[in-house]
């Protein structure tokens, strides 16, 4: 330990750290500055066994990172030791030499003790259990990849201690899936939009593209699949990033579209052994190739950069099947290996029977009997089809289970990558197109006491954390809830309440339009000329006829053209009493929606009607009330009647939701009218400011795709927040409740007129 005496800094035992193992890491103008830091570590009790792990760190990383960044580095021990303790500290001292030298840069490595330390004070209980994986984290992930991680786990555990341990445990599927999204970069759903349209102008195909199953680690690698009217594309490829990754992509999509074009009718496994469906598989590959390359040379450039099976090495059955897959698609490859000469002789002497298939089945028959006289050991469960940007070639097979092949035959691979199309992807990354069971996503979810039992998966969207400012993709869950039946007369009876009201209204409405500016031609005025008529003009005044004055050409909006979809919170909150009579929000918003309906249908717009509450991001619940191709009728009303308050308010996937049911609406203008009493907030968002800066993103985002939202607010609480969501014109605050049915209603027609 080191000591005063008469007010100097002297350097005494700091345990495994020796004196000169120090100064030489440290340098003497550095000694002083750090032993300060060694002495407030010792002097506020954090014990010898810290002091002594701080000492031997120092020396370690000193060397790498900087003197200066190792004294500070006493801090960060300090407030771990405050939050998650001392063995926290103590195992950072133990790993920082490993971080010192994955990092490679004192900057870096700063970033990484200041990310331990934030996140420490977060998830103080998750602290060791996340150092204790460091050295696997920091292979895998950067220091930035490593912050997006931690914070997704925080974020997707939200206040619950015990949820975020067992993220970072890696004992949740989610954190394996984040972990794994993180260190592969951008994935395939990220690019899905332009490989589709690629796809269409290539084959001119639409594949129902969904993700495949989480990978398993016991070698069998990721591979895209196919059957019948569906395709899984792993969301990575491991290595492959960026460009490279979306080549890769590329390459795969168009493989499986040469399956589809040329692949007429499964292959019949019949008495095939393993090893020879894996010849035959990868004869088929080649040949299906062939014939998209004659019709699209460009193909083979794609394809052939994933080929690099080089002609030495070991001589085992993967190596050779490699190979010869080289030496199918590569004219400039040449191997001397006797099977794979005598494969591609075989391939290439039948070019004029490749638009057959059972040339891909005969010529594999011969080179597997070739292998099996060599003896050669296949593995069919750790076998790996080559290159990546081939599929598991399950989708050519016709594997008939119901006549239990022999265990030697097929049941290997099926057991190894066998996906059928009905096969249900793992519940954290299922696509739209294929969802899960909805149970499965709200049993663990408290259930609104009147709502019935199940929910249906409805879509998975993403959420933007503006800490990192990113998107993260099928994050929040919608589940959409059977709307409760409530009183038949309720509609009846609300207009009843509010007919004055509604003669209001209806005195208005025929002056509203909202439509595409229409052109009107050969008008006596207007702002622009019309060139039609001026030429007409122009060659009645050179035949010595009356020019007709009608020259100009304006626009008019003659019809209404707009869909609307209203959208009603129904948290806790809207149950609380506006007046003595007991009445509720809820109450009011229910009453307002009768007398908006009645001005909708009066007008002939299109629209729809949901209410919408949450209970976490797994479970943000959407009760539909009346879609666009219904009617406003008894069924409609008594949905509406029997809506109940309860959980919480998660904008922005509620938004996304209803703005994607608008997409489907081909009418010039779409509106999204949501009508709420509070601001953003659910029981897994501890930062009030996360939900705010989401909704505003589902905002933006539904703006940029000709979707406009505008917010009617209850009270005058909020109206900051809300100004920020939806803008200084995309919201009205009313401080009246009791005026709603009124003001909404007004509001929709100044929106819309």
């Amino acid at each position: 330990m080191s000591r005063k005496s008469g007010g100097v800094v002297r350097l005494g035992d700091t345990g495994s750290a020796s004196s000169a193992a120090l100064r030489l890491a440290l340098g003497d103008d550095w000694l002083a500055p750090w032993l300060h830091a060694h002495n407030k570590l010792r002097d506020a009790g954090y014990g010898d066994a810290l002091c002594r792990a701080y000492g031997a760190a120092s020396v370690d990383c000193a060397p790498l990172v900087g003197a200066e960044t190792v004294i500070g580095m006493a801090d960060v021990l300090s407030s771990l030791s405050i939050k998650s303790g001392v063995a926290a500290a103590e195992q950072l001292c133990r790993i920082a030499p490993l971080a010192a030298r994955r990092t490679a840069d004192a900057s870096r490595f700063r970033s990484w003790l200041s990310l331990l330390q934030r996140f420490s004070a977060i998830a103080p209980e998750s602290a060791m259990c996340v150092l204790d994986r460091m050295d696997d984290l920091l292979v895998r992930l950067n220091v930035s990849q490593l912050e997006l991680w931690l914070l997704a786990g925080v974020r997707q555990a939200g206040v619950d201690p015990e949820r975020r341990l067992q993220f970072f445990s890696l004992e949740n599927p989610d954190a394996l899936r984040l972990l794994d999204r993180e260190a592969e970069g951008q994935s395939f759903f990220d690019m899905e939009r332009r490989l589709m349209a690629w796809m269409v102008a290539l084959y001119g195909v639409h594949l129902n593209v969904q993700p495949a199953p989480l990978a398993r680690h016991d070698g069998a690698g990721r591979r895209a699949s196919f059957g019948e009217g569906f395709v899984q594309m792993p969301a990575h490829f491991p290595g492959y990033r960026r460009v490279q990754a979306e080549a890769l992509f590329r390459a795969a999509l168009a493989h499986v579209g040469a399956h589809v074009r040329f692949t007429r009718k499964r292959l019949e496994v019949g008495d095939l052994k393993p090893l020879q469906i894996a010849v035959v598989s990868l004869i088929e590959d080649a040949r299906v190739e062939q014939l998209a390359m004659r019709e699209m040379p460009g193909l083979r450039r794609l394809w052939l950069q994933f080929h690099i099976a080089e002609a030495s090495g070991a001589l085992t059955a993967q190596s050779r099947f490699a190979r010869l897959s080289r030496s199918l698609i590569d004219p400039d490859f040449q191997d001397a290996d006797g099977w794979v000469r005598k494969g591609r002789d075989l391939f290439f002497a039948a070019r004029d029977r490749w638009d057959s298939p059972e040339i891909s089945r005969a010529i594999g028959n011969l080179l597997g009997n070739d292998l099996g006289q060599l003896r050669i050991q296949f593995n069919a469960k750790s076998y790996v089809v080559q290159p990546p940007y081939r599929d598991d070639n399950l989708g050519l097979w016709d594997f008939d289970t119901d006549q239990n092949p022999p265990q030697d035959q097929t049941e290997i691979l099926l057991d190894s990558a066998r996906v059928r199309p009905d096969d249900t992807p793992d519940t954290h990354d299922q696509a739209r197109n294929d969802p899960p069971d909805a149970s499965d996503i709200t049993k663990a979810r408290p259930r609104a006491p009147d709502h019935q039992d199940c929910g249906i998966f409805a879509g998975r969207y993403p959420e933007y954390d503006y800490e990192v400012r990113i998107e993260r993709p099928d994050w929040a869950t919608v589940v959409e809830y059977p709307a409760n039946r409530g009183r038949a007369d309720f509609v009846d009876a609300s207009r009843e309440r509010h007919q004055r009201l509604i003669r209001k209204i209806t005195a208005v409405i025929n002056a509203a339009r909202v439509s595409r500016a229409e052109r009107e031609r050969r008008q006596t005025e207007g702002e622009l000329l019309d060139l039609d008529a001026c030429i007409d003009a122009i060659a009645a005044l050179r035949s010595g006829q009356m020019p007709d004055a009608a020259v100009y050409q304006t626009t008019a909006r003659r019809r209404r053209d707009l869909a609307v979809s209203v959208l009603v919170d129904i948290s806790a909150s809207t149950a609380d009493p506006v007046g003595e009579d007991g009445e509720r929000v809820l109450d009011l918003l229910r009453d307002s929606t009768v007398v908006l309906s009645h001005a909708l249908n009066t007008l002939g717009d299109p629209f729809s009607l949901a209410a919408f509450n949450s209970n976490g991001r797994d479970d943000v619940r959407y009760t539909r009330i009346k879609d666009f191709d219904q009617p406003f009728d008894k069924a409609a009303g008594m949905a509406l009647a029997g809506l109940n308050a309860g959980f919480s308010t998660r904008f922005g996937a509620a938004l996304r939701h209803a703005g994607q049911g608008l997409l489907t609406q081909p009418n010039h203008r779409r509106l999204v009218l949501l009508v709420t009493d509070g601001e953003p907030a659910d029981i897994d968002c501890p930062d009030p400011r996360y939900l705010i800066e989401d909704a505003r993103r589902a905002v933006q985002g539904l703006a940029a795709r000709g979707i406009d939202v505008f917010c009617v607010g209850l009270g005058n609480a909020n109206m900051e927040n809300e100004r920020r969501i939806f803008g200084q014109r995309g919201y009205v605050q009313i401080t009246s409740i009791r005026a709603l049915p009124e003001k909404l209603s007004t509001i929709y027609m100044r929106l819309t007129g």
